[in-house]
């Protein structure tokens, strides 16, 4: 009987930890803000997933939602690269290039930043994981 109690305890346990396992360190829900500078910023989520191949995902899930493309991701780097086709309010349509790290990649809010560039537009681009 005490084995048997041991077992159960040793399998919940050992369950417990596998669900807890989150996959590929990019999927998820992100929200952040892009722009030139700190004052001018555009917010931006993004809702990201891997197929066992490459990153794939949306940014800005809603009416004006752009398909990533173009995506790369360099694990010892921790480098993500993406492009996507925004619309704005006008109905026109940007080309967006982000190039950004992630950073403390254990921790479930863990983040991301780097380099944003729309056109002859550059700045930064900052985003963090939901839990």
């Amino acid at each position: 009987m005490m084995k048997r109690i041991a077992f159960v305890g040793a399998f919940l346990a050992a369950s417990i930890w596998l669900f807890a396992q989150e996959g590929h360190p990019l999927r998820g829900t992100w929200h952040g803000t892009y722009g030139p500078d700190a004052k001018t910023r555009t917010d931006v989520t993004l809702v990201l997933d891997w197929d066992g191949k490459a990153v794939t995902g949306i940014m800005n899930p809603g009416l004006r939602s752009a398909q990533l493309q173009k995506t790369s991701f360099d694990p010892p780097n921790w480098m993500f690269h993406f492009e996507a086709d925004l619309k704005d309010r006008s109905g026109a349509t940007n080309h967006v290039v982000i190039d950004a790290k992630l950073d403390d990649v254990t921790n479930a809010r863990r983040t991301m930043a780097g380099t944003w560039t729309q056109g002859a537009m550059k700045g930064d681009f900052k985003a963090n994981r939901d839990n």
